[in-house]
């Protein structure tokens, strides 16, 4: 059976209701229904992308991936306008991959009545970083997440959680995305949510770039700056690695001596609160767990990325 498009969540909540009724795939044991998937996706669908959706279909018996450009998320209605929509070609990615359904709802069925007069705020995690430039970005990436993960959940087919605490149901993003992934995680943990949050490592063209939706906008020589975001990353792991101090404003450096790039900001930061990781950074030996955050703009090209540490 190849891949079904829905585009209403009454349509989604019953086809997969009927596709867990007739699931016999890798559920676990103790659950006696099926498991879901979810992939929410933005659509401009790249490699990355498709590596979240296997990962979906390897741990999962259905697997829904949705594709909707999330109007909340954008300050800007030039930035909004100027996203790429390319659902053809997100079918045949999504299909490739195995997965069962693409949820493709309108603004309309996201948001019946227009934009929604209460969201879910980030709060003040979702102020730093890639917050503290787009102001309201992850209220509204979150907003759209949890409507998701709703619409996502059959009213039948799931059973409860097991006696470890796992869910039937599994929510897929890319590390790539790590505050909004660490918000997503706290949001999930906070307001009780039954879905497991599944990490999916970034991945990354041969030379070293972040697979990205924003790349397609970079020039052939705007592409060949991007790679000092990877650089300067790599450069703090191989320093961890090495229990070595990470010398932050030498990576920093590396970046403000690249031509077109302008750096906003790198930041070692605790991989759960997101709070900056003041010791073992600097002038003592690297030790313990990290996350390295980097965001510069290439050109015109707002780009984002990060390492674990240790």
């Amino acid at each position: 059976m190849g891949i079904t498009v829905v585009s209403t969540i009454a349509e989604l909540k019953d086809l997969s209701a009927k596709l867990l009724a007739a699931a016999t795939g890798p559920a676990p044991a103790n659950f006696r229904g099926g498991t879901l998937g979810l992939v929410p996706t933005m659509g401009a669908l790249h490699p990355g992308h498709a590596e979240l959706a296997k990962a979906a279909v390897a741990q999962n018996d259905v697997v829904v991936a949705s594709v909707f450009v999330n109007p909340l998320q954008f300050g800007d209605p030039v930035d909004l306008e100027r996203y790429p929509r390319t659902t053809e070609a997100d079918l045949a990615v999504l299909e490739a991959a195995g997965v069962d359904i693409m949820f493709a709802p309108s603004d309309e069925e996201m948001y019946p009545g227009g934009e929604p007069a209460v969201r879910i705020t980030a709060g003040k995690l979702g102020e730093l970083y890639e917050g503290a430039s787009r102001p309201g970005h992850f209220d509204g990436a979150l907003t759209v997440v949890a409507k998701l993960l709703h619409a996502g959940r059959p009213d039948t087919g799931l059973e409860p959680a097991d006696a470890a605490g796992r869910q039937p149901y599994r929510a897929y993003f890319g590390q790539k995305d790590a505050q909004q992934l660490a918000l997503v995680r706290r949001m999930v943990a906070d307001l009780n949510f039954p879905v497991d949050i599944v990490a999916v490592p970034t991945v990354r063209d041969g030379d070293g770039l972040a697979l990205s939706s924003r790349n397609r906008f970079l020039s052939a020589g705007e592409r060949d700056a991007a790679l000092v975001l990877s650089r300067a990353l790599r450069l703090l792991r191989r320093r961890a690695d090495a229990h070595e101090p990470l010398d932050i404003p030498s990576a920093e450096e590396l970046v403000h001596m690249t031509p077109g790039v302008e750096l906003d900001y790198l930041e070692v930061v605790d991989p759960a609160t997101l709070a900056v990781r003041a010791e073992n950074c600097q002038d003592t030996p690297f030790t313990g767990q990290a996350l390295a955050l980097i965001a510069a703009r290439v050109g015109p090209v707002r780009l984002i990325d990060n390492v674990t540490l240790g």
